[in-house]
């Protein structure tokens, strides 16, 4: 399976705004320059998390994003359904149903196992993400990330945040 690129840029915004405090923002044009995509793409995906409730937008000069939930409640899944959507990534088209001397539609009276399969393993996938939180990966980069990117982020976070 493979996902967009906004599903990366999405979730590195999520965890930067987690740094952010007392209600303060951070502009979308600030995001889009400290993870070196173009502000006009990423708005799109941040419009996509603010439609999805992952995040709020506060309109303005001052305004920005800031998270619309605490990390703690904000899972992978989350963000991959809004910036991806909620279609399953397979779509079983029945082609076992066609091509010479196929026969009709009543010689497959049980579901494709194929189809069975791949939605199994798409909901194991999906699994996987709804138990991974913002803030477990928060905690995990802080004790494991290297202090001199820490601190890069953080001293970011603090030039550009919008009371």
């Amino acid at each position: 399976m493979k996902l967009g690129d906004g599903v990366e840029a999405a979730i590195h915004c999520t965890t930067m705004l987690a740094g952010l405090q007392g209600g303060a923002v951070m502009p979308a044009s600030a995001l889009a320059e400290y993870h070196g995509v173009s502000a006009s793409y990423l708005v799109k995906h941040l419009k996509q998390l603010v439609a999805a409730g992952v995040f709020v937008s506060i309109p303005g000069p001052a305004g920005g994003y800031r998270l619309g939930r605490a990390p703690q409640d904000i899972t992978l899944l989350d963000i991959v359904l809004a910036v991806e959507g909620d279609a399953p990534a397979f779509r079983c088209r029945e082609i076992r149903q066609r091509g010479p001397d196929a026969p009709d539609a009543f010689a497959f009276p049980n579901p494709c196992g194929i189809k069975l399969a791949m939605l199994r393993a798409e909901e194991a996938y999906r699994a996987a993400l709804a138990e991974t939180r913002i803030s477990s990966l928060i905690r995990d980069y802080s004790e494991t990330g290297d202090p001199r990117d820490i601190a890069r982020g953080c001293r970011f976070v603090e030039a550009n945040r919008r009371p």
